[in-house]
């Protein structure tokens, strides 16, 4: 996708080959600022401190810090450690761990002065992967916007939560691959963006579609339920952290609420999510951990003021609680967006990872 009106992806090799660059999110959307990792302590702080942010680029991220880990010691010791140091970095997207243990698992036969080189490869791997699985994810959802356009005989009208775009994946994003597609072939479409507090990752995802030119408006958390009254949303489409074994969504908080108006008034709700991300070891959303962030994110906003001097101002001086993520109901999902086509149950899910 593009940024500054260049196509790139949202995770990198520098010139030496070696190292590790991404966009520093917390920057996002007011300056486009760039951070090099060096050592895997780079990349775990990046990932706790949402410098890099969305379950496939922190799997993505991790990958490659496990790569740098392994540059520094190739030990079975360093390897251990620098795992343990990055599982522990966000507890709730899936995704980390799948590719922690991918990358673990092509490097423990190895030598030790062969596993870097290993996981090199295997990061790289993995991110290229995650390129084609969000292309064909948005391909196969993208009849679904086709079908809406004809009926409408207008512009379809998409709701997302988050930011489950390029900025949260490799490229092209997961909910945001149809988007782009569509605007691309000339399909009329705007986009409903929320806000998505209280780290504003809706923001985000209005920077992406701005700079690919994607009609899109930018609305408070609370304003879909009324905009679905109305007749406003045509769809919704959001990304998910953790899809678990009976189909519930665990994703950003307030992803719930979407899928509640969008039941009411008749609204799909559709979730798009990468085989990765899909968790067959955990029974259902009661059993995922969900993170619970500091209240300051909550008692402040920051941001730069109409001169460009970043503020920090207070909202409150009350205590607050911060879940960073909230279970939406298999029940209320229309369908399951995934590489290998829309899929309109959990069941079918597991059939998807079996081929």
């Amino acid at each position: 996708m593009k940024i500054e009106g260049h196509a790139t992806r949202s995770i990198w090799l520098e010139p030496d080959g070696w190292s590790v660059g991404i966009f520093d999110q917390r920057h996002l959307p007011w300056e486009v600022r760039r951070m090099r990792l060096i050592r895997m302590e780079d990349a775990a702080e990046a990932i706790a401190d949402m410098a890099t942010r969305g379950a496939p680029l922190i799997g993505a991220v991790a990958a490659y810090g496990l790569a740098l880990a392994l540059r520094e010691d190739p030990s079975d010791a360093g390897l251990e450690t620098a795992f343990a140091t990055l599982l522990r970095t966000r507890p709730t997207a899936v995704n980390l761990r799948w590719a922690l243990d991918r990358v673990r698992a092509a490097v423990l036969p190895l030598a030790p002065a062969e596993r870097a080189t290993a996981a090199y490869a295997c990061a790289a791997a993995i991110c290229d992967e995650d390129v084609a699985v969000n292309r064909a994810i948005g391909e196969a959802a993208l009849p679904l916007i086709e079908e809406m356009a004809r009926r409408k005989g207008g512009a379809v009208n998409v709701m997302t939560h988050c930011n489950p775009g390029w900025l949260a994946t490799v490229d092209w994003g997961t909910a945001t691959a149809p988007l782009y597609l569509a605007h691309d072939r000339g399909i009329p479409l705007h986009v409903w963006v929320d806000e998505t507090r209280p780290r504003n990752q809706g923001a985000l995802t209005a920077f992406e579609l701005a700079s690919h030119g994607v009609p899109h408006s930018f609305v408070t958390d609370n304003a879909g339920g009324l905009l679905m009254q109305r007749g406003e949303v045509d769809m919704v489409i959001v990304g998910t952290d953790r899809v678990t074994a009976n189909g519930d969504v665990c994703n950003k908080i307030g992803t719930y609420l979407k899928a509640l108006a969008a039941a009411a008034h008749g609204v799909p709700f559709y979730v798009a999510l990468p085989s990765s991300t899909f968790d067959p070891d955990t029974a259902d959303g009661a059993s995922v951990p969900i993170e619970e962030r500091s209240e300051e994110e909550v008692r402040f906003l920051k941001g730069p003021d109409e001169e460009g001097i970043m503020r920090r101002v207070a909202t409150v001086g009350s205590p607050a609680r911060n879940p960073a993520f909230d279970i939406t109901p298999a029940a209320l999902v229309s369908g399951y967006l995934t590489e290998a086509g829309v899929m309109a149950s959990p069941q079918q899910l597991s059939e998807m990872l079996r081929k």
